[in-house]
C-alpha cells in the first residue's frame, strides 16, 4: 500500500513510520480494496497529558475512510486510529456486493 506520512510541529521519525507501515500492511492484508493511506502526526501542546494526534485518511472505493485519535503517545494514537478504521472497513466490506 502506498502510505504518505506527514508531521506537524514535530520531527520525522523513521521508527514511527515503520511501526505505522506494519499496522497499515495488516489492514491491507485483511481488506484488499485499500488503495492508499495518508497519515498525519501532530503534537498539540495545549492538551496535556494528551496531545499526540494521529489522523488516518484511507483511499478506498467509494467515500474515503477517516479516523482521528488523541492519546498520550503517537503510537497509542496510531493504534486507536487503526482500530477505528478497522471497524469502518468491516462495515464497508459487509455492504460491498460481488458482481
Amino acid at each position: 500500500m502506498d502510505a504518505r506520512f506527514q508531521y506537524v510541529k514535530m520531527d520525522k521519525s523513521d521508527s514511527l513510520e515503520e511501526f505505522s507501515q506494519k499496522k497499515l500492511d495488516k489492514l491491507e492484508d485483511k481488506y484488499d480494496f485499500i488503495i492508499s493511506a495518508d497519515v498525519h502526526f501532530k503534537r498539540h501542546e495545549v492538551e496535556d497529558p494528551k496531545g499526540y494526534i494521529c489522523n488516518i485518511n484511507l483511499s478506498v472505493p467509494g467515500p474515503k475512510v477517516f479516523a482521528e485519535s488523541n492519546e498520550t503517545s503517537l503510537e497509542a494514537a496510531l493504534v486507536e486510529s487503526i482500530k477505528d478504521i478497522d471497524r469502518q472497513l468491516q462495515k464497508r466490506k459487509a455492504k460491498m456486493s460481488t458482481h
